[in-house]
Formats: structure tokens, C-alpha cells, sequence
């Protein structure tokens, strides 16, 4: 690995460390200034409007701009960010719509950052496949570890001590990483071209990732996938508290249950990708999420509770590894960043009808309803999308890939044209 991949990774691990702190912290947060289940859906959606919003336009904006210093400006803003719901939580006027305000803009920083990150990457380390799936298995391992494991528990604990104390520990995170981040090597990334307004740079890529069957269906499955984990999230820590009977610092430890498993997951994601093959291990660990989101609402006591995270975190972690991974080695650098977006922007615009309906089913019917339809939307991905993303698909995608890259390949000396097609 280059040296600038360990900064990377240590900027990446003390930032998910003070997520995992803010994961834990903000959802108790929420549920001490009201029980509402929509009010709590509220808090839970306005993280992921910004991908909504301006997801695909923010992916044209990373490929105009520097990829290190849109990351770090990203850390630094939020660190400053925090700072005002930790002043009002010092000084007891913390309220629904400052946290949601809050988790808006966090969200907004973390649609540059993570859009940048992923385009910053496959530069660092030449779109070289191997080493990409290291290098995610290692930062994917760190940030489970960081931000599930550890976080959550110190999250709870922090909250202990005062409102404001998780949320400073988070801007503390966000400073460091900032710091870490300015100090990466730069990278000459592609420039694009031809000579198009952002609108039509942005339907470029979004254009890419559509017309694509491969591409298409590894950003249908986090799509899916958020509308359901964001039904589960948005109660979980009510369903925990009511029918689970977990108090504050259990809450913590059910998270870093899943974490666990996510560490594992990421872990393995390497090994299990070269025994059944990239396409067929993700419908695997699709197909285990869906069966542990069963299992979780089904669970009698917070000991399976726990199992059944431990189980859908493995599947998670080795899906946030192999999926990006492909992603990286296939996709042209001078598109990295739009598509990257636009495969997250349906992901996390997905998320606030997650969160929605988790509030409604349990307001409306029982707080274990959200949990048994999120198990079934699992499923039902896993069966529609395990063709477009077979192993034939993965195979022929990286074949297409390795020839561009080889020299005197007409895309090899420079970009196309970003008005280009996508692969069928």
C-alpha cells in the first residue's frame, strides 16, 4: 500500500470512531425531547435529504474539484457544525427541529466527503483490483469496528456525563481527520474533455450508472436495502427499550453487536469473493441480511436480538467491501465521482421513505411491523437483482476494464467523452 493509504485510513478510523459516538448519541438524544415515532423519523431522514437533493450534482462538483481538499474542507466544517447542538444541549435548549437541522447539514458534508473518498481512492492506488478490495476490507473493518463497536458504547457513555459531550467528542473526530486528510499526496486525476455545463456532466454520469445493467443493480441493492435498514433504525431503539426491555448503555452494546459482525464481514468479504465469485457472494450476504432482519423481529430476548445483528452486520460489512470494490476497478476515473453519487444518491434518497415508513408501521400498527417488512423487502431484492449482478455480468465488466487500462487502448492516454455510453 502507498503511504498515503495509512493516513487515509487513520484519518477515516478517528472520524468513524466519533460517527459511532453521534449514532448512539442522537437517536437517545431524540427519544429524551420526545416519543413520537415520526417525530424520531424526522431526525432519522434529514441525514440523507442532501443525497436527495444534490446527489448527482455534488458527483459533477467532486470531478471538477480537488478530491483531497473538498475532503478535508468537508472534516473541518462538520467539526465546526457540531458545536452549535452541543451549545444548545449545554445550555438545555435542544429541540427536534435544531437536531434535524443537524443532521441535514451533516449529511450535506458527508455526501462531498464520501463522494470524494471514493473517487480519491482508486487514484491513490491506480484502479489496481487487489489492492482495491484490501484497501476497502481494511477501511470498511476500520470504520465497523470504529463507528459500530467502539463508538456506540463510548456514544452512551459520554451521554452520561452531559448532552453536549458525545457531540463535542464527534467535532474533536472530524478536526483530526481534517488535519490527517490535508496532509494525503495529491493525484492527477483525469481531466474531463469535453466542455459541458454541470447539468449535463451531472446526467452524464447518472446517464452511466442507468444504462448499465451492472452498475445499475449494485446501486439498486443499497437502495433497497436503506428503505429497509432505515425502517429498522428509526425504531430500533424504541423497539429495544419497550419490548426488549434494554436500558441506555444496552442499547450501545446492541449496536456494537452489529458491529461485530460487521468487522467479520469485512474481514472475510476478500476470501468470500474469491470462493463463490464477486456477483454470486453479494446475493449471498443480500440473502443473509434479509433472514437476520427476520430474526431480529422475531426475537424473544436481547441475547438473539444481538445474534440476529451480529448476522446481518457479517453481511452488511462483506457487501460494503465487495460492492465498491467492483465499483472502483470498472468504472472510467474521469466518471468516479458522478457515478459513485449517483449509486449512492439511490441509496440514501431511498433512506428518508425507510424512515417514514418505519414510523408509520409502528405508529400505526406494532413497533416489531417495521422490522418484519424491512426482513421482506431484503428478500425480495436479493431474487430480482441476482441476475444483474451474476458472475458473468462481474466477469466480463473487469475484462472490459483491464482492456481500456492497457496501453494503446484509445481511452488509455485520456478520458472520453463524458456524453459516452455506458456498457450494456
Amino acid at each position: 500500500m502507498p503511504t498515503g493509504f495509512g493516513r487515509l485510513w487513520t484519518a477515516q478510523t478517528v472520524s468513524s470512531f466519533g460517527d459511532g459516538v453521534t449514532h448512539a448519541a442522537l437517536p437517545l438524544l431524540a427519544l429524551a425531547l420526545t416519543r413520537d415515532p415520526m417525530a424520531l423519523a424526522v431526525v432519522t431522514a434529514a441525514g440523507t435529504l442532501p443525497w436527495l437533493l444534490l446527489g448527482v450534482l455534488g458527483g459533477a462538483l467532486v470531478d471538477r474539484w480537488d478530491r483531497r481538499r473538498t475532503m478535508w474542507i468537508a472534516d473541518a466544517a462538520r467539526a465546526v457544525l457540531l458545536a452549535i447542538p452541543a451549545a444548545a444541549a449545554a445550555l438545555d435548549v435542544l429541540n427536534i427541529p435544531l437536531l434535524a437541522a443537524v443532521a441535514f447539514l451533516l449529511g450535506l458534508g458527508g455526501l462531498f466527503f464520501d463522494t470524494a473518498a471514493t473517487a480519491y481512492l482508486p487514484d491513490l492506488l491506480g484502479r489496481d483490483p487487489a489492492l482495491l478490495a484490501r484497501a476497502n476490507s481494511r477501511l470498511r473493518g476500520a470504520q465497523t469496528a470504529m463507528s459500530g463497536f467502539a463508538g456506540p458504547p463510548a456514544g452512551s457513555a459520554l451521554l452520561a456525563l452531559g448532552r453536549a459531550v458525545p457531540l463535542l467528542a464527534d467535532a474533536v473526530s472530524f478536526a483530526l481527520s481534517a488535519l490527517l486528510v490535508r496532509s494525503l499526496p495529491a493525484v492527477p486525476r483525469p481531466v474531463p474533455q469535453a466542455r459541458e455545463s454541470l447539468l449535463q456532466q451531472a446526467r452524464a454520469g447518472a446517464s452511466y450508472v442507468f444504462r448499465d445493467r451492472l452498475l445499475l443493480g449494485l446501486a439498486l441493492r443499497p437502495a433497497v436495502g436503506n428503505v429497509a435498514f432505515l425502517a429498522v433504525e428509526t425504531v430500533l431503539a424504541l423497539f429495544a427499550h419497550d419490548r426488549l426491555g434494554i436500558d441506555t448503555f444496552g442499547y450501545g452494546l446492541l449496536l456494537t453487536a452489529e458491529a461485530t459482525g460487521g468487522l467479520l464481514g469485512a474481514g472475510i468479504a476478500s476470501s468470500l469473493g474469491r470462493r463463490l465469485g464477486t456477483g454470486a457472494a453479494l446475493t449471498c450476504t443480500a440473502a443473509v441480511e434479509g433472514l437476520a432482519v427476520l430474526g431480529l423481529a422475531a426475537a424473544p430476548n436481547p441475547y438473539v436480538a444481538g445474534l440476529a445483528l451480529a448476522v446481518c452486520g457479517a453481511g452488511m460489512g462483506a457487501t460494503m467491501v465487495l460492492a465498491p470494490s467492483l465499483r472502483q476497478a470498472i468504472v472510467p476515473p474521469h466518471l468516479m465521482g458522478r457515478v459513485a453519487s449517483t449509486s449512492r444518491m439511490l441509496a440514501m434518497c431511498a433512506a428518508p421513505f425507510g424512515a417514514f415508513l418505519g414510523g408509520w408501521l409502528a405508529g400505526t400498527y406494532d413497533v416489531r411491523t417495521p422490522l418484519y417488512t424491512a426482513g421482506g423487502l431484503l428478500l425480495a431484492m436479493t431474487a430480482v437483482t441476482a441476475t444483474m449482478t451474476s458472475n458473468r455480468r462481474v466477469e466480463a465488466a473487469l475484462r472490459g476494464a483491464a482492456s481500456t487500462d492497457r496501453p494503446g487502448h484509445p481511452d488509455s492516454e485520456g478520458p472520453v467523452q463524458d456524453g459516452a455510453s455506458a456498457p450494456s
